[in-house]
C-alpha cells in the first residue's frame, strides 16, 4: 500500500508518539535565510527556532532555505513537496525514539535556478539573518595561512564585473550592496559550521571577496555588519533508507528525507547581532558573550576526537563509530588523545567539568542506536584535520607539550588515504583532494614522509623532529604490524609516563 507524503495537510493523520507543530504556520514570515540545509542544521538550528515557535515566540523568524551546489535540488524537491515539513528522530542509546516533525522552514530557494531571487529575498528587510552551515570547505580558506583563497575558478568568476553569482560569496555579497543602495540596514551573518572562531572566519572570508570588486562594500560590511561566533553540537549522521522506512512505519506517512540525531544538543552563540534575534535562550541556546572557551573545547575534544577515532577504527575493520568507541584500545587511545595532548591546549570553559564532558563524548560515540558511520568522520579530511586537529599539535609544540597521539591520528589518516585497507580491499577516499592525497599517500613506503611535506596542509611540520619522528615511528607501525597492534601500543603510552 502506497503511504501518503507528509504534508501540511496530513499532520492530523499522524500518531500521537509523533508530535506536530502546535502553531498555526501560516502565520509565519521569514526572518532567516540558511545556506547549507542538510541533516545538522535540519537537527539543530530549525529544531531550536521550531521550540520557539512551539511556545508562540519568534513567528517573524522562520527560515527560508538556500540550495547552491548541484546536489542541493533533491532537497528543494523533498521540502518543496511537503511543504518544507521533515520529522526528527532523536535515537536514545536504550533504543527508544523521540519523534517531531519540525515546521520552523518555510520557504526553499535553490539559487541556480533564479540566483537574482535568492538576492532579493536577503534584500528583504524582513530578513535580519543570514546563516550558513557550507561545511568547513565552504569558506574558501587557504588551510595553511588561514586567510581566504581569491584564486578559485569560481570565486573569480563571480567576482568579475556584472557577474551573475553563483556561490554564497557572490549572493550574500551582491544582497547586502542591494540593502546598502537601498538605505535597508544589513543583515547579521551568522555561521554555524565547525571552525575555530566561525563568525570572525566567516568576517574575513566575506569582506575579502568584497574588496575583491568593491572595495567601498567591503568597507561597509567591515563596520556595519555582525559576524557572531557560535558553538554547535549534535552527531547528525545521514539519513539512509532504512532510516527512511523506520519513520513511515512510526509514522504512517512517507518522509523523503527525515533526520536523525543523537539525544544531546548544544549552541553556544556570541550575542552580537546587527538587526535583532529570536530569543534563543528561551530554547536552550547559551547566548554568551565569549564562545571560545566552548568552541575550543567541542573542536579538540569532539571534532578532533572524531579524527583520532575514524582512522584507526576503519583500519581496525570496524564500519561505524560505536563499534570503535567500545573497542578497549581504540577508546584508551581517544581518552589519552584527549587527556594528554587536547585539554592542555584549551582555557577554562564556564560551567563545565571538563572530565565529565570527555567521559560524556565517549558514551555518545558508543550509542548504537545512532548508527553513525567511520566513513563520514573520514570523509573530507583535508579540510577537517587542518582545523581540528593541527591547531593541537601546533600549540603543543609551541609549550613542549606532547604530539604522539596527534602525529599517530595524522599517520593513520595518511595510510588510510593509500586507498586499501589491510585486507586488500579498497577504501573509497571522499576528500576534495582525494586524487593528490593518494597519489602522494602511495608514494610513502618508499619515502616515508612524502604526505606530511605537502606544506599546502601542513606548513612546516614536517620539519620539527619533535612531531615528524612519532609521526614516522606510527606509520612504520602501520604498515609493519597493522592498525589494531598499532593503536594498543599507543593506548599504552600513557600507562609508562
Amino acid at each position: 500500500m502506497a503511504l501518503t507524503a507528509l504534508t501540511q495537510d496530513t499532520l492530523t493523520s499522524l500518531p500521537g508518539e509523533v508530535a506536530v507543530p502546535s502553531y498555526d504556520r501560516s502565520g509565519l514570515t521569514a526572518g532567516i535565510v540558511h545556506f547549507g540545509v542538510g541533516g545538522f542544521h535540519r537537527a539543530h538550528q530549525a529544531m531550536y527556532l521550531d521550540r520557539l515557535m512551539n511556545d508562540g515566540k519568534a513567528r517573524d523568524w522562520a527560515v527560508c532555505g538556500v540550495g547552491v551546489l548541484p546536489g542541493d535540488a533533491r532537497m528543494r524537491d523533498a521540502l518543496a513537496a511537503q511543504d518544507g515539513l521533515y520529522t526528527l528522530v532523536l535515537k536514545h542509546p536504550d533504543g527508544t525514539r523521540e519523534a517531531r516533525v519540525i515546521g520552523s522552514i518555510v520557504d526553499y530557494l535553490f539559487a541556480p535556478d533564479d540566483p537574482r531571487a535568492v538576492i532579493e529575498k536577503m534584500a528583504d528587510p524582513a530578513v535580519r539573518i543570514v546563516s550558513l552551515t557550507v561545511t568547513e570547505g565552504g569558506y574558501n580558506i587557504d588551510p595553511v595561512t588561514g586567510e581566504f583563497d581569491p584564486r578559485t575558478p569560481a570565486i573569480r568568476a563571480d567576482a568579475a564585473p556584472g557577474a551573475v553569482p553563483a556561490t554564497v560569496f557572490g549572493l550574500v555579497t551582491e544582497a547586502l550592496r542591494l540593502r546598502r543602495e537601498r538605505g535597508i540596514p544589513p543583515f547579521t551573518i551568522m555561521s554555524c559550521d565547525n571552525i575555530q572562531g566561525n563568525g570572525d572566519v566567516a568576517h574575513r572570508t566575506f569582506t575579502a571577496f568584497a574588496r575583491l570588486a568593491d572595495p567601498a562594500l567591503a568597507a561597509w560590511i567591515e563596520t556595519e555588519v555582525a559576524f557572531p561566533n557560535s558553538m554547535v553540537d549534535r552527531i547528525t549522521p545521514v539519513t539512509t533508507d532504512e532510516e527512511r522506512e523506520s519513520v513511515a512505519r512510526l509514522s504512517g506517512v512517507r518522509d523523503a528525507w527525515p533526520v536523525v540525531c543523537e539525544p544531546f544538543t548544544q549552541w553556544v552563540l556570541e550575542d552580537r547581532f546587527t538587526a535583532g534575534r529570536p530569543p534563543f535562550e528561551e530554547a536552550g541556546v547559551q547566548v554568551v558573550a565569549d564562545v571560545e572557551p566552548y568552541e575550543l573545547m567541542k573542536l579538540r575534544l569532539l571534532n578532533a576526537g572524531h579524527q583520532a577515532l575514524c582512522y584507526f577504527g576503519h583500519l581496525s575493520g570496524h564500519r561505524y563509530v560505536h563499534e570503535a568507541a567500545r573497542d578497549p584500545a581504540i577508546a584508551a587511545f581517544v581518552r589519552g588523545y584527549m587527556d594528554a595532548e587536547a585539554t592542555p591546549t584549551l582555557r577554562p570553559v564556564p560551567g563545565v567539568d571538563l572530565d565529565a564532558y570527555k567521559s560524556t563524548l565517549i558514551e555518545r560515540f558508543s550509542n548504537p542506536e545512532v548508527r553513525d558511520t567511520i566513513a563520514r568522520l573520514c570523509a573530507e579530511s583535508s579540510d577537517r584535520i587542518p582545523k581540528w586537529l593541527l591547531p593541537v599539535v601546533r600549540e603543543q609544540l609551541a609549550r613542549g607539550g606532547e604530539v604522539t597521539r596527534s602525529a599517530a591520528v595524522v599517520a593513520a589518516w595518511a595510510r588510510y588515504a593509500e586507498g586499501v585497507d589491510e585486507r586488500g580491499e579498497p577504501i573509497t577516499v571522499v576528500d576534495r583532494l582525494s586524487d593528490e592525497l593518494t597519489a602522494i599517500a602511495r608514494s610513502q613506503r618508499e619515502r616515508p614522509a612524502a604526505f606530511i611535506e605537502n606544506r599546502a596542509l601542513f606548513g612546516d611540520l614536517a620539519d620539527d623532529k619533535r612531531f615528524a619522528e612519532p609521526y614516522l615511528r606510527a606509520l612504520d607501525s602501520l604498515h609493519t604490524r597493522g592498525a589494531h597492534v598499532t593503536v594498543e601500543e599507543l593506548a599504552r603510552h600513557g600507562e609508562r609516563r
